[in-house]
């Protein structure tokens, strides 16, 4: 399960996404925003992170204007690692050396096609598993 949330400035990104995650067969949980209409990003922000937290959600996918203000709304979680990924090398990266377990793009910075193609990466990506991976991930989760 995936989970979603974005603000109004990331709404019409977010159809696509959830059009392209139904076309691959991919299950969703929305969290909001539902409309463009004027909202805060950290609402449904912490509410997509607390659910890929809590293990409700296996990953999550988090749009903004810039995708900036929303991915640190989710790093605030703990055990959450949301990555602002603007090409598909950053999204491939991120997973393989950092376990990243939250996709954050900017509608008003990256096109659907681009960004699909990012979300694709980002999910098709397992972590590595290398020692040295998991030893500077446990490191960012410490206190």
């Amino acid at each position: 399960m995936i989970a979603l949330g974005c603000d109004h400035g990331g709404y019409a990104l977010m159809q696509e996404v959830k059009a392209h995650l139904e076309k691959r067969g991919l299950e969703y949980k929305d969290f909001g925003t539902y409309s463009e209409e004027s909202c805060d990003y950290p609402v449904f922000g912490k509410k997509a992170a607390q659910a890929v937290a809590s293990g409700e959600c296996e990953k999550g996918v988090l749009i903004c204007g810039t995708g900036i203000g929303i991915s640190i709304t989710a790093n605030k979680i703990k055990g959450i690692r949301a990555a602002l990924c603007g090409d598909c090398f950053s999204a491939q990266a991120t997973r393989q050396h950092n376990d990243a377990n939250m996709l954050a793009l900017g509608a008003r910075i990256t096109g659907p096609g681009l960004a699909l193609m990012i979300l694709d990466t980002f999910l098709d990506t397992p972590f590595s598993g290398e020692e040295r991976h998991a030893r500077r991930i446990a490191q960012i989760e410490e206190p």
